[in-house]
């Protein structure tokens, strides 16, 4: 009895010792870099690792492998600027009210923006490449939200003229400002780097096709795909073009196909620019990350790729992105954190993933709060294999440019329907897609008197979301 009193006593003097240590006294997990890659105009399916036969990306591969790839990513607004001001701020393109055309963003949106949060909180946060948003008050949001910031000059991809006479790439240059920033950093402070990339954007003009075409590369990919033929557009028949109501068929998707596709030589030429650049960002991003790795800040930075939106590149007849078809809404998505165990690497995910789940994801990556605010959700549950049950399946897609060749919508996107309403049409024309047995989304089950029920249901949802979505 005395022997079990004793030994009472001991694990209670143990017990209170313990509970009497400072914070100080008590070793904290060391906070995560974080490194976030955004590329432009790249659909979901252009990367090695989601099975192109063509393409070659193998940094981005080998972040899948060690990674996590989430294979039902999508942005809510098909466009950068609509886009890429949701990634920073986690809302909707309703909510934060830009666009192209529109005002600049408000000071009220980018005070709960990531990098804003991150820096007040002790990181060292940076960004490089194509910002793609208008500031309300410019110089001042920048410099609250970031410690080193270099813009790019242009929203296109472009070749800087050095002394020497040469000429360096857009991405290159980016590159450059992205080591640059890592060589400055330690493993005392963490820090959250957000390279932007202007790569894969087309130059936006009527171009003759020469060898860059629309798609200006970098010079240490342009012997790729030389000998390749690239296939054509996999919905490529005159009919699926031809299936659409005038507004589609007269927009700037129809526009632009004129300038890059409808010819072989275009569309060939344009095709092997285009998948050099998307190999020349993938080589950058290697120097990136050995970057990291001579510094040894490697194993403690989690790494965040995906795209602003999606892109045609022929598809139905069109170009560009902009209306509500998989082709312009699904991206790409990996996360890779260093301090996985490999079992749980090399996988991929289901999930419903949003270009406005990033500020969250990276907010609750750094051990940070989510602002009640964010219309998006963490996704480190799927990062970590935790309960997901009643994850979220249906989002709302939208786009509300004012332009006259880029007709305005807002939809609502399940796993089995996807509802549009090309709402300012007279009179308002409507799309219902059945995923399940028609993936491609050819046909339009509108009028279809076997789904009046699911179009009036969808409709109704869509309206419900939209309007919470505008009033959170």
């Amino acid at each position: 009895m005395k022997n079990l009193q004793k030994i009472l006593f001991c694990a209670l003097i143990v017990l209170l010792s313990n509970s009497c240590k400072t914070e100080k006294d008590t070793p904290k997990a060391e906070k995560p870099n974080i490194l976030f890659v955004l590329v432009d105009d790249q659909r979901h399916d252009m990367i090695g690792s989601a099975g192109h036969p063509i393409i070659k990306t193998p940094t981005v591969d080998k972040l899948a492998k060690h990674g996590l790839r989430f294979t039902n990513t999508y942005v809510t607004t098909p466009i950068c600027a609509a886009s890429r001001a949701s990634i920073l701020t986690g809302l909707y393109e309703s909510k934060h009210d830009y666009t192209f055309g529109k005002k600049p963003l408000k000071t009220q949106f980018t005070s709960n923006a990531y990098p804003n949060l991150l820096k007040q909180a002790g990181y060292t946060t940076g960004f490089v490449g194509k910002l793609g948003v208008n500031l309300e008050k410019k110089d001042s949001m920048l410099k609250n939200m970031f410690d080193f910031y270099k813009l790019s000059p242009s929203n296109a991809p472009y070749f800087k003229k050095l002394p020497d006479g040469s000429l360096k790439h857009s991405a290159e240059i980016r590159g450059d400002e992205a080591v640059e920033f890592i060589n400055n950093q330690t493993s005392e402070k963490p820090f959250c780097l957000s390279i932007s990339f202007n790569a894969v954007h087309a130059v936006d003009a009527n171009l003759t096709p020469g060898n860059a075409g629309h798609y200006p590369y970098p010079k240490a990919v342009s012997d790729m795909y030389a000998d390749v033929e690239m296939p054509k557009p996999e919905l490529s028949h005159q009919s699926i073009y031809d299936n659409h109501p005038d507004f589609l068929k007269n927009s700037l998707n129809r526009e632009r196909y004129f300038w890059r596709w409808d010819t072989e030589e275009k569309y060939q030429t344009n095709m092997k620019a285009y998948y050099r650049m998307i190999s020349g960002y993938d080589n950058v991003l290697k120097r990136i990350l050995a970057t990291l790795e001579a510094k040894g800040l490697d194993k403690n930075t989690i790494i965040i790729y995906t795209a602003d939106n999606g892109y045609y590149m022929g598809n139905r007849g069109f170009a560009g992105k902009w209306t509500h078809y998989e082709e312009s809404l699904h991206v790409p998505l990996i996360i890779y954190d260093p301090r996985k165990s490999s079992q749980d690497t090399g996988k991929t995910t289901d999930k419903t993933a949003l270009n406005i789940d990033i500020s969250a994801t990276i907010l609750d990556m750094a051990g940070l709060s989510i602002p009640q605010s964010y219309q998006g959700q963490s996704l480190l549950p799927v990062l970590n294999n935790e309960d997901t049950e009643n994850w979220r399946s249906d989002f709302l897609i939208e786009h509300r440019m004012e332009h006259e060749k880029l007709p305005k919508y807002v939809g609502l996107h399940t796993p089995k329907y996807v509802y549009v309403n090309y709402y300012e049409q007279n009179p308002a024309y409507e799309y219902l897609h059945d995923l399940e047995i028609d993936p491609d989304q050819i046909e339009n089950l509108r009028n279809n008197p076997n789904y009046t029920k699911v179009l009036e249901t969808m409709r109704t949802q869509c309206k419900d979301l939209e309007n919470n979505m505008k009033n959170d």
